[in-house]
């Protein structure tokens, strides 16, 4: 038997798949830091959507104990005023101002929705502007919009000095942005930091095991309702958690919120991370997804999208709002 060396062709051998249709190489997670999974897993809690059948079940629950309450209501004050009419009819003027104060409430969540979706339509607007003519109606639309914030007197007094002698539409949502939208984007980002402060630092201190989970979606929530404030959406109770789920679902679709640690290695340095506790490194990831959801925040709540040159950058976010809890020197 020969035992000279055999040369194989490996391109003459029928059948060999071609290397382009080679899976990708799986990436690996960085050794030194765990994969959190509060903020990923308050995201997903936030903005994912019950079944139509979920949909019926609590909606004729809440008919059926609002119809048993009414009744229950109603038997005890006609009953109350049979037995002690003053204290009866004192009891059924109590429940018509609760009933008045909860219209109230309903109108006013009315207003919020009907407020946000004032702010989605601007965006649209903004997004289809093709024109000068399209540019100046919307920039006077958004100048509607914001005229009765005090704060943005001296910006709209600008604005209204200046946008006349703009002959282009691209240049005048520019200068519209410059003047009303870009001092709101400091207050919102001021906002969006010290919420990923706050979930970095109670992940990395408080032990328990849900902690982490309620502090990332209350901060959420808190942050998400702030920033559309700032922009002028004013939402209640039931719209904010609206925008909320909006704002997540859209995060969870994209994938963003599931990779977050990839911003830290830029931002801390690996030696860094490769000492951090996995308390510590959960803060900081979570923190990181925090500012990230922030991000998405002020973009739905934004009545007018980012222009190339001010959309904030979510890794310089981060970095201010986490490199003060650690030094790179440790």
């Amino acid at each position: 038997m020969s035992k000279k060396p055999v040369l194989f062709d490996l391109e003459e051998e029928a059948g060999a798949p071609p290397v382009a249709d080679a899976p990708p190489v799986p990436e690996l997670a960085a050794p030194g830091l765990p994969p959190p999974p509060a903020m990923e897993q308050a995201a997903r809690i936030a903005a994912s959507r019950p079944s139509r059948l979920a949909r019926w079940f609590w909606a004729v629950l809440v008919a059926v104990v609002g119809a048993m309450a009414s009744v229950a209501a109603w038997d005890f004050a006609t009953g109350l005023i049979a037995r002690v009419p003053v204290l009866g009819w004192a009891v059924s003027a109590g429940l018509a101002v609760l009933v008045l104060l909860a219209l109230a409430m309903g109108l006013r969540e009315l207003a919020a929705l009907s407020r946000l979706r004032r702010v989605d339509t601007l965006r649209h607007q903004a997004a289809e502007v093709s024109d000068l003519t399209a540019a100046r109606a919307f920039t006077s639309r958004l100048e509607g919009f914001y005229k009765d914030r005090e704060d943005l007197s001296w910006h709209q007094a600008r604005l209204a000095e200046r946008k006349a002698d703009i002959m282009d539409g691209d240049a005048l949502l520019l200068l519209a942005e410059e003047e009303l939208l870009v001092p709101l984007d400091a207050l919102a980002l001021r906002e969006v930091e010290a919420a990923a402060r706050q979930v970095a630092t109670v992940t990395a201190i408080v032990p328990m095991a849900l902690a982490d989970i309620l502090t990332a979606l209350v901060s959420s929530l808190r942050m998400i309702r702030r920033v559309a404030g700032i922009y002028g959406g004013r939402p209640g109770v039931f719209s904010s958690w609206r925008l909320t789920r909006a704002v997540l679902a859209h995060l969870a679709a994209t994938g963003a919120v599931a990779a977050g640690d990839d911003l830290l290695e830029p931002v801390l340095g690996g030696s860094v991370l490769s000492k951090l506790s996995r308390r510590f490194g959960e803060g900081l990831v979570n923190g990181a997804l925090s500012a990230r959801v922030g991000i998405a925040a002020m973009e739905v709540c934004r009545p007018m999208p980012f222009s190339a040159r001010r959309k904030p950058s979510t890794r310089k976010v981060v970095q201010r709002a986490l490199t003060g809890l650690f030094s790179k020197d440790k």
